[in-house]
Parts: structure tokens; C-alpha cells; sequence
């Protein structure tokens, strides 16, 4: 997948979406603007002189991006309001008086068009400080690496108790249910819900996130996917039971087999499995730069509220987390229950 800002939407929205690597932005470029209704804004002819382009050519990427740049702060403004604009900065602003209509930009609207406009030179230094910004914003955010941002998520700890009771029910099915080599049936299962939940083996997985030989895949995984392998691991504990009280006897790999692939097939979990892949797929991309080859088509722009949930102020690290008494009540009412 391309990270051409130019190419990928959702490599612009990503940085577009994140407040955190924005003000820092906002501070190292000092665009400029005019201060108006808790915003700096921007017309077309500053816009213009920004990048050191002519005016149709910012007509040209408003037309061809208008539902993308007005969604970052790209607004025409007539009547009332540009009346009230032209009276308050109307000189400062170079806006005629005779003007009907303006177009103006917020700075958020300026990064983006800046992001799409391949003809300015200025536009490229602008999206490779936007890119190095954005990129030691969330490192620094995260204390410095990325690879455990997942366990910044509040819901973290509790999601990882929850899917450690039902991986303990689970391998305990494959003991006592399974009839197959404790050597190999562990790891051939695991790697099947693996497989299900994010089209990947374990081993893929470790090569993608670079993970160490001793390093544990699921201390990586954000709370939704956890969830989705639980809800996983859960129902398949519960059917194999069910299936070894029906036959009086432990199950063959093939009917085992049978059952996962019936579970896989049921539509009450594709909701939760399409969410894990989704968060998985998004946020390693954005968090992590790893790309999920076989969850590209699962790939979206990550959320304001996912940028707050890892680097703002609800996010803290595991350490923190564990010496938080309210945290420590919460595991002991799971671990209880």
C-alpha cells in the first residue's frame, strides 16, 4: 500500500486525524491565517502564495477533492457571515468588496490540500515536515516505541484477563476433548483461530509486527481483537464439549476441524472478526507502519477517537496502569467472577 501523501487518502486522513502530531505541526510551520471562530483561516489567494501556485490550480484540486477538503475545513462562506468577515478583516484579508462568495481553508484544510498538490515544491516540504512531525509525535506520545501502544488502551488489561480465562478453557478442551499429540495440537489450533479471526499464523504475524522469538503475539494485540478470539475460543470449548458428550468419546482433527469451520461460517461472529481485522489492519498501519498484506482490503483511516485512546489523556502505559488501585479492583472482580 502506497504512503504517498498524494496517493493514499487514508494516509492523509491518519495525520489529518491526529490533534496530538497537528499542534505540533501548527507551531513548526506557522502558516499564518486569520484568527476567526476558534480557527485560523485561509483564502484561496493565501492558500496560493503558500504553495507558490496560481489560483485555478487550488479551483482545479477543490473541484476534483471537494468532499475530502470540506471534511477537513474547506468551507464557502456567503451572506451574513462573509459580510461579517469582510467588515472585521476584509483589508488584512486582500478580499474585495464586491465578493459574493469565498472559499477559505482552516490550517487543517491547508495541510490537506497541501498533501494533494503535486506541482508545488513548497507543497512537498510541507508534507515531509507534516510526515516527520506526525511520525515523532505518536513515538514520543507512546514513550518512545509503538510496539505495545496497544496496551495504552484503558480497555486493554481488562480484554487480556477476559481472553486468558477462555484461552485456559480452551486448551483445556483440546485436552481433554481432542484426540491428538499434546506436542502438536496446542499450536496447529491456535494458528487456525489465528487464521480466522486475522487471516494470519502466528509466525506471519511476528514478521510483520518484528517481533523477537520470546516475545508474545497476544501482548501486541488491541483489545477488539482479543475480544474476537475469546468470543472465538469460548464458543469452540463449548461445542467440542457438547460434541464429545454426544459421541461418548474424544474428537478426530477432521470433526474438530468441522466445527471450526462451521463457527468460522456463522454470522453472529463476522461483526466482531470484520472489527478485529479493521482495528488490526488500520491502526498497525498507522501506529506501527506494518502493513497486513492479507487485511489490505480491511485498511481505513484511523479515528480522532482512536488517536485520543492511545496517545491522549485516558492512555497510560501498562506499568501505570498496574500500580492504579482502580485497575487492580477491576482484575480481582474478573479474577473473582
Amino acid at each position: 500500500m502506497t504512503k504517498d501523501l498524494t496517493e493514499s487518502t487514508i494516509s492523509r486522513q491518519n495525520i489529518l486525524n491526529n490533534q496530538y502530531a497537528l499542534e505540533k505541526v501548527e507551531l513548526n510551520l506557522a502558516l499564518g491565517g486569520t484568527p476567526w471562530k476558534d480557527e485560523r483561516i485561509f483564502t484561496k489567494t493565501q492558500v496560493a502564495e503558500l504553495l507558490s501556485i496560481d489560483e485555478r490550480t487550488i479551483d482545479r484540486y477543490v473541484e476534483k477533492n471537494n468532499d475530502e477538503l470540506s471534511s477537513n475545513g474547506y468551507k464557502v462562506i456567503k451572506g451574513k457571515e462573509l459580510k461579517e468577515l469582510k467588515e472585521t478583516f476584509g483589508n488584512d484579508m486582500n478580499v474585495a468588496t464586491k465578493t459574493t462568495v469565498l472559499g477559505t481553508f482552516t490550517f487543517r484544510a491547508v495541510l490537506n490540500i497541501s498533501m494533494l498538490v503535486t506541482e508545488s515544491q513548497k507543497a512537498k516540504i510541507i508534507r515531509n515536515k507534516i510526515l516527520d512531525i506526525a511520525i515523532d509525535a505518536v513515538t514520543q506520545k507512546a514513550g518512545g516505541q509503538t510496539k505495545y501502544i496497544n496496551q495504552r488502551d484503558e480497555g486493554y488489561l481488562s480484554a487480556s484477563y477476559q481472553e486468558y480465562s477462555y484461552r485456559k478453557e480452551f486448551t483445556d478442551a483440546l485436552k481433554n476433548y481432542l484426540n491428538m499429540s499434546d506436542k502438536y495440537k496446542y499450536g496447529i489450533y491456535t494458528n487456525k483461530i489465528y487464521e480466522i479471526i486475522f487471516l494470519e499464523n502466528a509466525t506471519e504475524y511476528k514478521k510483520i509486527l518484528k517481533l523477537a522469538e520470546k516475545e508474545k503475539l497476544r501482548d501486541t494485540m488491541y483489545s477488539e481483537v482479543l475480544k474476537a478470539i475469546a468470543s472465538f475460543e469460548h464458543g469452540l470449548a463449548q461445542e467440542m464439549k457438547i460434541k464429545f458428550e454426544e459421541l461418548g468419546r474424544k474428537l478426530s482433527p477432521n470433526e474438530l476441524d468441522t466445527i471450526i469451520e462451521s463457527a468460522a461460517a456463522n454470522p453472529y461472529m463476522k461483526p466482531s472478526i470484520d472489527d478485529a481485522r479493521v482495528k488490526m489492519a488500520s491502526r498497525d498501519l498507522c501506529f506501527r507502519d506494518a502493513l497486513h498484506n492479507k487485511l489490505e482490503g480491511y485498511i481505513q483511516s484511523v479515528p480522532q477517537s482512536d488517536f485520543d485512546k492511545f496517545l491522549g489523556e485516558t492512555s497510560k502505559s501498562l506499568e501505570e496502569r498496574l500500580s492504579d488501585p482502580e485497575t487492580l479492583a477491576v482484575l480481582k472482580r474478573l479474577k473473582d467472577r
